[in-house]
Parts: C-alpha cells; sequence; structure tokens
C-alpha cells in the first residue's frame, strides 16, 4: 500500500490555482449536507490537554466525499506565536487504508475563510462593499482578508487590528499588500487608539473576528447598521469576541452547526442565545441539482429574513468536520505530481 504526503509548501502550490468561487459552493454543500442531517458522519471535536497545547481531534466522513481525521494543536498561552500545527489523515473509502496525510496548517484557515465568504455572500446588504476591518493577525485572517477582497473588487481599503505590533502583523500586511497591491491596507493595535479604533469600527461593511479573546474586541455601538461580522475566534464557552449587546442586535445568528455552537460558542452561551435564534447557513443555501453550484436567486427569501430580525448580520462558526473532509480532498484529488508517495507502507 501507498499513500501521499502533502506538505504546506504543495498545499500552498495546489490552493493557489483553485477560484475563490468553488471554495464557497463546497462549504455551501458541506454546510447543506450537515443541516439535512443524513450524508455524513461527524461527531463532536475531542480535545485533549497537552504540556503546551491543547489537542482537538476531529474525525469526519461525508457521503460522496470522503473519510477524514484532522488534528490541531492550540497553543495554551497567549504569548506562543507558533500558530496552529495541524494535519489531516484521510481514509482510502475501499480499503480503509491511509489515502493520504496532509498538512492541514493552511487548510484549516482556508476552509473557515470559505464559509464566511459564504455567509457574506448570503448576508451582506452592502452590494459594493468598500470597507474591510479584521482583528487577528493569524492565518485565519490572512485567509479571510485574502479571499473576501479576491471576491469583492470594490474594497478599497482594509484595516487589520492586533494586541501588538509584533512581527506577525507586519509580515502579514506585507504580504496582503503584496497580493492586493490595489487595496489600502493600515493596522492598529487594540487598546491604544480607541478613537481610531471606533472610527473604523464605524466605518466597516465586513468585519471578522479571529483572536483567542475572552473580552469583546470593540463596542457593540460602534457597529454601523448593514454591517455583516463573521466570528471565527472562540471555540470554548469561557471565550468571547464580542458582546451579548451585540449579538442581540442582529437578532438572529446564522452558525455552522447549531449542535456546535450550542455548546461552544462562548458568545453566545453567555448572551443566552436561544437555539430558535440560530439559523443553520446550510438551511439558507439551495441547489436545482442541476448544477454544483449554489443558486442565490433561491435563496433570498430566507436571507431576508434574518436581515429583518435585526439591524446587523452575524456569522458564528466553530468549525465543523465536514469542511475538513471536503477541502482536505479535494486537495489530495488536485494533488497530481505535487506530493511525495510513500511505498510500501503496509
Amino acid at each position: 500500500m501507498s499513500f501521499l504526503v502533502i506538505t504546506s509548501a504543495d498545499v500552498s502550490r495546489i490552493v493557489s490555482s483553485i477560484h475563490h468561487s468553488r471554495l464557497e459552493n463546497l462549504m455551501a454543500f458541506v454546510f447543506h449536507t450537515l443541516s439535512s442531517g443524513s450524508g455524513f458522519d461527524a461527531p463532536l471535536r475531542k480535545a485533549i490537554t497537552m504540556a503546551q497545547h491543547n489537542a482537538l481531534f476531529m474525525p469526519a466522513r461525508v457521503q460522496g466525499l470522503g473519510t477524514s481525521v484532522k488534528v490541531v494543536s492550540v497553543p495554551r498561552y497567549p504569548a506562543d506565536q507558533g500558530g496552529l500545527p495541524a494535519s489531516s489523515l484521510v481514509l482510502d473509502e475501499n480499503t480503509g487504508g491511509i489515502r493520504a496525510i496532509v498538512n492541514a496548517r493552511q487548510l484549516t484557515a482556508l476552509r473557515t475563510a470559505a464559509g464566511s465568504l459564504l455567509a457574506t455572500r448570503l448576508l451582506l446588504s452592502v452590494q459594493d462593499p468598500s470597507t474591510f476591518l479584521a482583528f487577528g493577525a493569524g492565518k485565519q485572517i490572512e485567509a479571510h482578508v485574502d479571499l473576501h477582497l479576491r471576491a469583492y473588487s470594490t474594497i478599497e481599503t482594509c484595516t487589520i487590528v492586533n494586541k501588538s505590533n509584533n512581527q506577525r502583523l507586519v509580515d502579514l500586511i506585507i504580504r496582503l499588500k503584496s497580493a492586493h497591491p490595489t487595496v489600502t491596507f493600515q493596522s492598529l493595535i487594540l487598546q491604544e487608539d480607541l478613537v481610531r479604533l471606533e472610527q473604523v469600527t464605524r466605518a466597516a461593511n465586513i468585519i471578522c473576528t479571529a483572536t483567542s479573546s475572552k473580552e469583546p474586541l470593540f463596542e457593540a455601538k460602534w457597529v454601523s447598521p448593514g454591517t455583516h461580522l463573521n466570528l471565527i475566534g472562540s471555540y470554548t464557552p469561557d471565550m468571547a469576541e464580542v458582546s451579548s449587546e451585540l449579538l442581540h442586535q442582529a437578532g438572529k445568528v446564522v452558525v455552522d452547526s447549531r449542535e456546535a455552537c450550542a455548546s461552544e460558542a462562548g458568545e453566545l452561551i453567555k448572551a443566552r442565545f436561544n437555539e430558535e435564534d440560530m439559523v443553520e447557513i446550510g438551511t439558507l443555501v439551495y441547489f436545482d441539482g442541476n448544477s454544483p453550484d449554489v443558486d442565490y436567486e433561491k435563496v433570498h427569501a430566507l436571507c431576508d429574513e434574518v436581515r429583518r430580525a435585526g439591524n446587523i448580520t452575524i456569522f458564528k462558526s466553530v468549525g465543523v468536520g465536514l469542511q475538513d473532509v471536503a477541502v482536505t480532498n479535494m486537495v489530495v484529488n488536485l494533488a497530481g505530481e505535487i506530493s511525495t508517495r510513500i511505498d510500501s507502507y503496509d
């Protein structure tokens, strides 16, 4: 038996050729499958505490796509700047053996950003957004900014807010400027200039957060009507990137998984948000059966109902294993010669 080893560099080469709309539609299929209640197996993630990290194990299978187990190591200490080490083990559906081992560090951010982009496309009421605001400076924020700027050519300015002016922030701005030369980028340090933070928050059409914060990053009253927010960072009950007040301004919150968010999303738990007010994104997408693409003309009525529930829209994501199955198997299918084959493993 042989299998593929797909490194971080291999993944970068492969995903650079994937159009954002293909990723968006893949996530739409995944969320649609999840909300249908059939065609998949995805237990809630299991966490194990290590000396320096919390290891998260996420097994999942999607019928027709494949089976995989992803392991992500989340640093336990804020000073750790090593990012999130992640690997996915992809199984062969016929033999049950290993099909591939994939470096999932970039894919974790990519699949989450693709889900957020889908939510933005479904819920954003501003037709031609021009301002983007992001909190954090890790791979999640890089993927979110990159995908949204690729999808919305009207975005002119992007502000990155970070807790400190570290090298990671500097390097991120350099990479984003190189990839998107027509966009004006600026950075802010959290808590250093609240006047400026209020200004950019009020001006933002789209806000994305991907931090480990346990306190709201900004005042709810600063968010302007019509703004869309993608909340990515919190995944435990004691974490929260926004206030309960802001959640209630939305009225209804769109989530990737109602079950997962009810037990893991700190903001929703602290706000005592009813599951009835959590709308799974998979219920908002529609496929006509003749195309793998989302039929956006058929989803307007449901999305309008969510918009009417409040004066802003929010998508809360804690991540589901089905997303990893989908994007990892896409990469394996596209790998071709861009990988290393290990022979005679078994």
